[in-house]
């Protein structure tokens, strides 16, 4: 006869059974807020929709919200308080833009995000982008180093986008399509990085942080 559960597993659903060992252990319960209503949104969904379809559904949220960079993390220490404080959400990934916002705004939430996670189990990770998420998409074909305006993405990418149509801002497609590639932008990503050594977001332009989330997440994505 099988033991009863835990008290400590009732709450854990999404563990295997003993029927079926087989079924990998769930992501933690994660939250991605972005500056961005649309863009973003549109591109972590097909992230989301991934692991969902090998996975108990759920467990990543995400929140467009169409804020600065510092009130961005200030909202989203609310979203943890008030609105998912009854998930036990262990990562919040921030995702903006340098658009035309202060570099100390920038850079200050990059740093908050830091010292918060220094003195909690509840991380949080700034995925800035110099000059605008689009660096990111571009990485996926190519290692990019001169700084470019968010205009000058589009053209870049529409060309690298050949059968796959005009790119434009707020397309629901964007992760799918540039899914294939990710391996490279990943790569490109932290080479960049790599190159600016020590110094704050603001002055490393082009660059991007982007590739974190899928570095952390990339075993559930395989």
């Amino acid at each position: 006869m099988p033991k009863p559960p835990k008290k400590s597993d009732l709450d854990k659903s999404w563990m295997p059974t003993r029927r079926d060992r087989k079924i990998p252990i769930a992501p933690e319960y994660h939250l991605i807020v972005t500056e961005g209503t649309k863009t973003e949104p549109n591109y972590f969904k097909g992230l989301i929709a991934e692991i969902d379809k090998k996975y108990p559904p759920g467990r990543i949220k995400i929140e467009g919200l169409g804020r600065n960079t510092l009130s961005l993390l200030e909202y989203a220490e609310r979203l943890v308080k008030n609105k998912y404080n009854l998930l036990e959400i262990k990562h919040i990934w921030l995702v903006y833009d340098k658009d035309d916002f202060p570099a100390d705004n920038f850079d200050n939430t990059f740093h908050k995000c830091a010292d918060i996670s220094k003195n909690s189990d509840r991380k949080y990770h700034a995925l800035w982008s110099n000059e605008c998420i689009e660096l990111w998409f571009l990485l996926h074909f190519e290692y990019l180093q001169a700084a470019l305006s968010r205009d000058d993405y589009y053209p870049k990418l529409t060309v690298h986008l050949q059968g796959c149509g005009k790119y434009e801002k707020n397309r629901d497609d964007i992760y799918n399509i540039l899914k294939p590639r990710m391996s490279e932008a990943v790569r490109n990503a932290k080479k960049l990085n790599e190159s600016y050594g020590s110094a704050p977001p603001s002055k490393c332009s082009p660059g991007t942080k982007v590739h974190e989330i899928f570095e952390y997440l990339g075993s559930y994505l395989k």
